[in-house]
């Protein structure tokens, strides 16, 4: 199995995805990480029927990191309602790690536009953020980012680490907004120009370069507040120095 199981319990599991593993597809010939938990659960756990493993939230298939999935629908009730809209909106806190091709300017800020699905598969900024004109089919997008090195790459190429917020979990959110602010994640074919096309091929970079390193919620049934952290395994992440940015978060 693919899928690194990271805590487990009676009401949900909390997983890492690796980069390149879909957390669902209709492929069948195809590996993801809802069919890779479906047989543990019914490996470990046989009852009547197949097991019940409710999707939370989805991590896009070239992306590594942290994903919560409840075992009971009552579960995947609570922690649904801790993703956003009303009552326990915002208890779920999902950080990431993103390798920015430039630096962005400010350092440090808050990126709110519309994003709106296209018909060519990727996400577009519809507009800005509140208080601007909206096209019918945006949806509000709201992350907050802080870079915490820029280094320059044996290649020359300069390269940020940047620490995202998501506020909102909209289709691509991440990718699209960063390119559109000017600094595409590195190894993003769908998002990236000619530039970091070229800058990833210099670096030997083949996914792109974000991580779902830190995911915190509140157990829906104990109510204690769970945290996990997981360094980047993947190459885009190796120019910089990841251990001292996960001690300071301790």
């Amino acid at each position: 199995m693919k899928t690194e199981i990271i805590y487990e319990d009676g009401e949900l599991l909390v997983v890492w995805k690796p980069a390149g593993l879909a957390t669902q597809t209709a492929k069948t010939e195809q590996a993801d990480v809802v069919s890779e938990l479906k047989n543990y659960l019914a490996r470990t756990a046989p009852g009547k029927g197949a097991p019940y493993l409710g999707i939370i939230h989805r991590l896009d298939q070239p992306v590594e990191g942290m994903l919560v999935f409840a075992k009971k629908r009552s579960a995947a009730a609570a922690l649904t309602a801790q993703l956003g809209g009303q009552g326990n909106a915002g208890l779920m806190n999902k950080q990431y790690y993103a390798v920015l091709c430039g630096k962005p300017v400010p350092e440090e800020g808050e990126l709110v536009d519309y994003l709106r699905k296209g018909t060519d598969g990727r996400a577009q900024v519809a507009g800005k953020g509140p208080g601007h004109p909206q096209e019918p089919a945006g949806k509000p997008a709201i992350l907050s980012y802080r870079v915490l090195q820029t280094v320059a790459a044996s290649s020359g190429d300069e390269l940020s680490l940047a620490d995202i917020r998501i506020e909102t979990g909209r289709f691509h959110q991440i990718r699209a907004q960063m390119a559109n602010a000017g600094v595409p994640l590195l190894g993003d074919v769908k998002y990236g120009n000619e530039r970091t096309g070229a800058a990833a091929q210099r670096l030997g970079v083949r996914t792109v370069a974000l991580c779902a390193y830190r995911l915190e919620l509140v157990h829906p049934v104990s109510g204690k507040l769970l945290q996990f952290e997981k360094l980047p395994q993947t190459r885009g992440f190796s120019f910089f120095s990841l251990s001292g940015e996960q001690d300071r978060l301790r």
